[in-house]
């Protein structure tokens, strides 16, 4: 987890937290998908595979999520938000993700869909093809 004057991964000028922590604590809900998936990049970056799971819908989420210890998810960047605010239903979030392996650096490319169910925000899948560079 990070310390709490840093700022949080998900790239908002606030501590984690102010910002993601709470959505991963269960305190709080993402209000819109954008911040639902800002909230799930900071999830990747700390490693919390149960907050992935638990904000994934229902019909896409795996069964279980391995996350490789060697993987270390470093900035996010959101590209286009579309719909997805607080009065809606439905939204995506086009985002690049930076991630670092060992000395390898690369970026995961992704246009994803977003759902509210039970009055929460939760990820549905890509809505194109994922595009690792």
């Amino acid at each position: 987890m990070p310390t709490p004057a840093v700022p949080c991964p998900c790239g908002l000028p606030a501590t984690y937290p102010e910002c993601c922590g709470p959505f991963h604590s269960g305190a709080r809900s993402a209000p819109t998908a954008e911040r639902l998936m800002r909230s799930r990049f900071s999830a990747f970056a700390v490693g919390d595979t149960a907050y992935l799971l638990r904000s994934w819908h229902p019909a896409t989420r795996p069964d279980r999520l391995d996350l490789d210890p060697e993987q270390r998810w470093e900035r996010l960047e959101i590209l286009a938000t579309e719909r997805g605010g607080m009065f809606e239903t439905e939204g995506s979030v086009e985002f690049r993700a930076h991630y670092r392996e060992g000395r390898h650096t690369g970026s995961l490319h992704e246009h994803s869909s977003f759902s509210r169910e039970g009055g929460a925000w939760v990820y549905v899948g890509p809505l194109s093809p994922v595009d690792f560079d």
